[in-house]
């Protein structure tokens, strides 16, 4: 689906924090967009973030190679044995700060194409 199919059933919080992790993403370098029912996906050779909306906050997942224990991480996966992914909740775009998106790029740069 489009952009605009997507946000127009969604809630209104949901994208500026799209916008804020979008245009930091964008300023890496080159991404593609996939708008699903369930979410936004980034993506360079595989997905390497995802935003999904839930109730009171939109989940930022990304995958790392490395462990991070921090306040804001809401939820670990064990996505293989050399990839973890995290998940943080995102209430507004504010939320998307220095950690998150030192985070962002840490993601992107682990999976060059």
């Amino acid at each position: 689906m489009t952009l605009e199919e997507y946000f127009s059933t969604g809630p209104e919080r949901e994208r500026p924090i799209f916008e804020a992790v979008r245009d930091h993403l964008a300023s890496l370098g080159d991404v593609r967009i996939e708008a699903v029912s369930v979410g936004i996906f980034f993506k360079r050779s595989v997905t390497f973030v995802e935003l999904r909306p839930k109730d009171r906050w939109v989940a930022l997942s990304f995958g790392l190679s490395h462990p991070i224990d921090h306040p804001r991480i809401a939820r670990r996966m064990k996505g293989s044995a050399r990839r973890t992914y995290f998940v943080v909740n995102l209430r507004v775009a504010e939320d998307v700060d220095d950690t998150v998106r030192a985070w962002l790029t840490e993601s992107y740069l682990e999976t060059a194409p």
